[in-house]
């Protein structure tokens, strides 16, 4: 039977988390591995607890993953995507820039690259996710140059923009979707349709083409729908039932090879299978999934007690790979952390996690969810579902894009101040 869940729960899904009184005695010491949505949050939230926090991040900025689709084809500045960490120490928060390399979690102690450890009561691991170089015959590092995931904000965003930019008009930008689980399910389309709505005003003979290891995917209806409404001359899909699973790429060549046929593009953007980064594997964090399973109370690890995980790592049920998703799950997992070290019962939490896609300039897409916990894993209650209806009208569109501006103004200067 499930608990009926407490006001101080429902805050996980909420921008600010209550503080509750000070601990006394000496304060618990936290470290907090990742300093992206999840981890930002975290370390955050447990400073309000009263806590001894320390941020583990090896770079000192941060660029955001939502809106990096926008960047690309110049709707917003890539530099409006990068945040730094001067915020934590500002209001007392230690932040360690070098790698996390090891966790011991027998002497409850974090390895870092510089060589010393940091010793914590309860760790908190948040570190994204890591591209699987090794799933695609012929895609590894190198051809990841070649032809750019920009999975992860940053430097290869910009390199994509560029590609896109000198691409001559006539050329066929390819983006390849992987299978679930990976970060982020709604932004592949997005990026098609930010893409199809560039080449349409600038490369008109151009075009783009989506090939998807799945046949299903998040938001379909309201993607399908502006992919036949704004760009069914520059926008082509394929489907894992017609072929569109990538089977191999030549990056010198820049080919790609999937079950329906071979494709020679201007530009690529492979998007490849994701897992939890190697430092959950090495802790023993993960399991044959490659991510990490949790106890949705808590977020604690099944397999390794003391350290918790979430965000993108971690196995959270029907929640998705998202930074709102991560965001709800650090101030539950945080709060888990204070009443543990103060040998309390967590609340029964439950989540939200909303989600907004760009599907052309200034027009915008929804999906909401709450989730809640039943026979231990984080289920979607359906009755509190929510998506933007198909057939709506231009003005509900243009009102959901400025809902999603205003979601990422909100959540980066919660989290980086």
């Amino acid at each position: 039977m499930r608990r009926p869940a407490t006001r101080r729960a429902f805050l996980g899904g909420l921008s600010v988390l209550a503080a509750t009184p000070a601990l006394g005695g000496p304060r618990p010491k936290v470290v907090v591995i990742g300093g992206g949505f999840g981890g930002g949050t975290a370390a955050r939230a447990l400073h309000r607890l009263g806590l001894d926090v320390t941020l583990v991040e090896p770079s000192r900025t941060y660029c955001a993953c939502p809106g990096s689709n926008a960047a690309l084809v110049g709707l917003r500045p890539l530099a409006g995507q990068v945040f730094d960490y001067v915020g934590f120490a500002r209001v007392g928060i230690g932040v360690v820039h070098e790698w996390a390399v090891g966790i011991d979690a027998s002497a409850r102690r974090v390895r870092l690259s510089g060589g010393t450890d940091l010793a914590y009561d309860r760790l908190i691991v948040s570190p994204g996710v890591e591209m699987r170089l090794d799933a695609i015959p012929g895609y590894d590092c190198a051809a990841s140059a070649a032809m750019p995931h920009a999975w992860k904000a940053g430097p290869q965003t910009a390199d994509l923009a560029r590609r896109l930019a000198a691409m001559e008009d006539g050329g066929l930008v390819v983006i390849t979707v992987p299978d679930n689980l990976y970060r982020c399910p709604p932004g592949p389309y997005e990026r098609a349709c930010l893409i199809a709505d560039y080449l349409k005003a600038r490369k008109p003979r151009s075009k783009i083409l989506i090939l998807d290891a799945k046949d299903v995917f998040s938001k379909q209806p309201l993607f399908e729908e502006a992919w036949a409404a704004r760009y069914p001359q520059h926008l082509e899909y394929v489907p894992k039932s017609r072929g569109g699973t990538l089977v191999e790429v030549d990056a010198a060549g820049l080919t790609l090879r999937a079950g329906g046929g071979a494709f020679r593009a201007a530009v690529a953007s492979v998007i490849p299978p994701q897992r939890a980064p190697e430092i959950c594997r090495a802790a023993g964090l993960t399991d044959a999934t490659g991510w990490c399973p949790v106890d949705p109370l808590t977020f604690e690890s099944r397999r390794v007690p003391g350290v918790h995980v979430i965000g993108d790592a971690a196995i959270a049920g029907a929640m998705p790979k998202s930074a709102f998703s991560a965001n709800a799950q650090a101030k539950v997992c945080a709060q888990a952390v204070a009443d543990l070290l103060q040998d309390r019962a967590p609340d029964i939490p439950k989540l939200i996690n909303v989600c907004y896609s760009l599907v052309a300039p200034e027009r915008a897409v929804s999906i909401a969810g709450v989730y809640g916990i039943e026979w231990a894993a984080l289920v979607a209650i359906p009755e509190s579902a929510g998506i933007s209806p198909v057939g709506a009208s231009e003005d509900l569109r243009i009102r959901e894009a400025a809902l999603g501006d205003a979601w990422f103004r909100t959540i980066t200067a919660e989290v980086f101040g």
